[in-house]
């Protein structure tokens, strides 16, 4: 994390960042959109999508036995081939992480879980962090943060920074995973102030949404901020990972994301490490067009088990 020694030189930095050309990233994001994707390509990109992806349970009626389910199909998503990767990580309320860390034993997978009063982020400070090392201790290995847009929103910059850093020194070894809500922050300048603002913090991932939130993922929001880890990385040499979640559902909507990760922040991010899809929904999809390229035939949406 970066040093800042108040909130004038903050909001004069986060303030001085070039202005988002909205109309440009827009055209850009949907040429980028119509990019065609060949069979041998699709199916290495279909694999690529399945093992960035966080199958998520963010219900009040989750239950351990639904949480125990959802850790067999992100180890096994198809069980009748073994050759369909595994997701990235398993993402659950911070009271169903030792669940999740027992149904993964062995398997490599990441046990993520949101905190810090996910998804409204209106709680106390010492809630949040209470929040934060109760899941750390419990096993998971990722924490998903939300700021506080309100405080954002009203420039006080200054608390979210600091909030960043207190919820990434309470996260130990884990690493974490600061949420954005880009569908409240209302201009894409925002969005490229907040991930700058979230990386100098020293957050390990920036992510869209929450999920909760309409809109959620959109291919310019995600542009934005894929710029602004390129951007970072040029500038301080370390890298960031980025996080789309809420609204991707169908495999030519992960395709779309791989692209435009791709064209622009470039290949290292092309990696379950430097990428992620939060989107459950749509591994049903990708194992459908999966077993489609490989025998010429759907299974249908019934074949798999619904999350």
């Amino acid at each position: 994390m970066e040093t800042l020694t108040g909130a004038a030189e903050l909001r004069a930095f986060l303030h001085g960042l070039p202005g988002v050309d909205q109309v440009g990233t827009e055209e850009r994001a949907a040429r980028l959109a119509t990019r065609s994707i060949k069979t041998s390509a699709k199916a290495e990109a279909i694999d690529l999508a399945v093992s960035m992806v966080d199958l998520t349970t963010l219900e009040g009626a989750d239950t351990a036995g639904k949480v125990r389910a959802l850790c067999a199909k992100a180890a096994h998503p198809d069980p009748s081939d073994p050759s369909v990767p595994k997701v990235a990580a398993v993402c659950v309320y911070p009271d169903m992480v030792g669940v999740a860390v027992a149904a993964l034993a062995g398997t490599g997978i990441g046990v993520a879980s949101v905190a810090t009063a996910f998804p409204s982020g209106r709680a106390p400070l010492a809630a949040k962090l209470a929040d934060t090392r109760a899941a750390v201790e419990a096993g998971a290995s990722e924490i998903d943060m939300v700021i506080d847009r309100g405080a954002f929103l009203s420039g006080d910059l200054v608390k979210v920074h600091e909030e960043i850093v207190a919820v990434k020194d309470a996260c130990g070894g884990a690493h974490l995973k600061v949420i954005l809500e880009t569908g409240e922050l209302a201009t894409l300048d925002n969005v490229r102030r907040a991930s700058w603002l979230a990386m100098r913090a020293g957050a390990d991932f920036i992510k869209t949404s929450t999920g909760k939130v309409a809109p959620a993922a959109t291919l310019p929001v995600t542009l934005v901020m894929l710029e602004a880890v390129r951007d970072y990385r040029a500038e301080t040499g370390r890298q960031v990972g980025v996080k789309p979640a809420g609204g991707i559902k169908t495999t030519k909507d992960a395709i779309r994301y791989l692209v435009l990760v791709n064209e622009t922040a470039g290949p290292d991010w092309l990696t379950p490490r430097w990428f992620r899809l939060g989107a459950s929904s749509v591994l049903n999809d990708l194992l459908m067009q999966r077993r489609k390229l490989a025998t010429g035939v759907y299974a249908g949406p019934d074949y798999f088990t619904l999350d």
